[in-house]
């Protein structure tokens, strides 16, 4: 079948209205209905590659999963090909083993760490030669190819129960041993069943995710509620700036998973073609908070709108989302909560009146109880109250929209008033040379610390002069103790995989100058 030539939309054509959607008893049960109602339909797509898979297909490799590996099986995913990814990812669902899915960019050492963080005795991965090099980490290693899953390398016979947990997702612990994020199978289709509901998806639809597929965002809000609507998705090796639009255009996608810093640099490029504006119904923001400044620069630019979103690991992915309705968002805020009760309270876990900032709490069914610790121990998670302490800090207006202000740990003290970065950043970034901006604390003898800015010039941006510029602007916006004792000039700011900020690198940078006079 020409991927092309699928039932897609036309360019203005009346898409059909989406019925609520119900959450699926299990990956297998959905697999299985989807395999034969609609076997030979592509499901997720390479934009890259151009390869694709069927549900037929999925179904097929599933039943080869059951077949070799036990249930309750710890598996790690290591998988480098996004659409292999996929398959590997809900034949193991399926499957019923507990799986793992890690970078694959981590080196062998690396991998060896997680493993054993893991207590995973079962590797999957999808190169051969790559599997050459890991048959020393003492786990059975199997192949994940068109051929099925066969065993390459043979480690330990030991099983270790799941306990019903379908997903493992270590934390990024910034010291020792990281946490284990346990997410059960109904967690996961309960988030995925809400996403599907709350962005409209229909079979009709196509998504484009070219975000990291070991992170929980691309798996749940891209993979699993690809499942649940029976849509499809197109997936990608990394973002590619240069055929990012002709992708789009090319499958005839009608949404996107992005990040903030995906929509900074694509409002900078040549807008998207006519066509593309019109199918795309919207662009989907996650994983940190969307200064107003890009979102007001991608929306002019593309034509399309922005759903900013809210979520982390522990909640299974999303926990708020703005609504679909243009004329109901709210630049700047996260939206409402989605199947989760969300409060933001004072340092005595007090809820605070709207407009006062406090840190995030939650509850609810998709958000875990406790981490897995070595031996399989259950770590608490949420306080004794029921609440999970997220580590954000945020406020809500009067009709409950969540505006995320940051981290807690980003707070900046500097002489004993507080304050977050966002707020400087925000001020930063609406010069329009501008294309990112990050404010840290950096010692100070004197104040204990005082904030410093880090700001990359846009493509084709004047500098000459630009750090007193920002300055100055700084000086007219903002109260004399939020304003940077300096604006660095770089070349880009540091950040993950997803695209999230790497404060912590910048701290460190700044750190090692040691403190500022007095």
């Amino acid at each position: 079948m020409n991927v092309m030539e699928t039932s897609l939309p036309a360019p203005g054509a009346s898409r059909p209205a989406a019925a609520a959607t119900l959450i699926p008893m299990s990956v297998r049960v959905r697999l299985s209905e989807l395999s034969r109602r609609c076997g030979s339909a592509p499901a997720y797509l390479d934009a890259g590659q151009g390869t694709l898979a069927t549900w037929a297909g999925i179904s097929q490799r599933a039943a080869d999963w059951s077949r070799q590996l036990p249930p309750g099986t710890v598996v790690a995913l290591r998988v480098a090909d996004p659409v292999a990814f996929c398959r590997a990812y809900l034949a193991g669902l399926a499957a019923g083993v507990c799986l793992a899915p890690l970078d694959p960019r981590a080196t062998a050492a690396e991998l060896a760490a997680l493993l054993d963080t893991l207590e995973a005795v079962d590797l999957v991965v999808d190169d051969p030669g790559v599997a050459g090099e890991l048959r020393g980490l003492g786990v059975n290693v199997w192949l994940d190819s068109p051929a099925g899953l066969r065993q390459i390398a043979c480690g330990y016979d030991v099983r270790l129960g799941a306990h019903g947990i379908a997903a493992l997702l270590p934390t990024s612990g910034t010291t020792g041993r990281p946490k284990l994020v346990p997410l059960t199978q109904p967690q996961l289709l309960r988030v995925a069943a809400l996403v599907a509901a709350h962005h409209e998806l229909t079979p009709a639809d196509r998504g484009y995710c070219p975000l990291p597929l070991f992170h929980v965002n691309a798996q749940v809000v891209g993979v699993l509620a690809t499942l649940v609507a029976g849509s499809s998705l197109v997936v990608d090796d990394r973002f590619h700036r240069s055929r990012f639009w002709a992708s789009a255009e090319e499958f005839r996608v009608t949404w996107l998973n992005l990040v903030p810093a995906i929509l900074g640099i694509l409002s900078e490029t040549e807008p998207p073609p006519e066509t593309v504006t019109r199918r795309v119904r919207f662009a989907r923001s996650a994983s940190a908070p969307l200064p107003v400044a890009v979102h007001d620069r991608f929306e002019a630019r593309s034509g399309i709108g922005v759903l900013e979103t809210y979520g982390m690991t522990e909640a299974a992915s999303q926990i708020a989302a703005s609504p679909l309705a243009a004329p109901l968002r709210r630049a700047g805020s996260a939206g409402l909560p989605t199947g989760v009760r969300l409060r933001v309270v004072d340092g005595d876990h007090r809820e605070l009146p709207a407009g006062q900032t406090g840190a995030v709490e939650l509850r609810g069914r998709s958000v875990i109880h406790g981490y897995l610790g070595p031996r399989r121990t259950l770590l608490p998670a949420r306080g004794r109250d029921g609440w999970l302490r997220t580590g954000d800090q945020a406020y809500r207006d009067a009709q409950g929209f969540v505006y995320l202000t940051g981290r807690q740990g980003d707070l900046i003290n500097r002489g004993g008033e507080k304050f977050h970065p966002r707020e400087v950043e925000e001020v930063l970034l609406a010069d329009r040379r501008i294309r990112a901006a990050a404010v840290i604390g950096r010692p100070h003898q004197l104040l204990g610390e005082e904030p410093v800015a880090y700001v990359v010039a846009g493509p084709g941006a004047t500098t000459g002069g630009l750090s007193a510029d920002l300055l100055a602007r700084c000086e007219r916006s903002l109260s004399p103790y939020k304003r940077p004792a300096a604006v660095r000039l770089v070349a880009e700011l540091p950040s993950g995989r997803t695209g999230k900020l790497d404060r912590r690198a910048l701290r460190a940078a700044a750190a090692t100058a040691g403190p500022q006079p007095a």
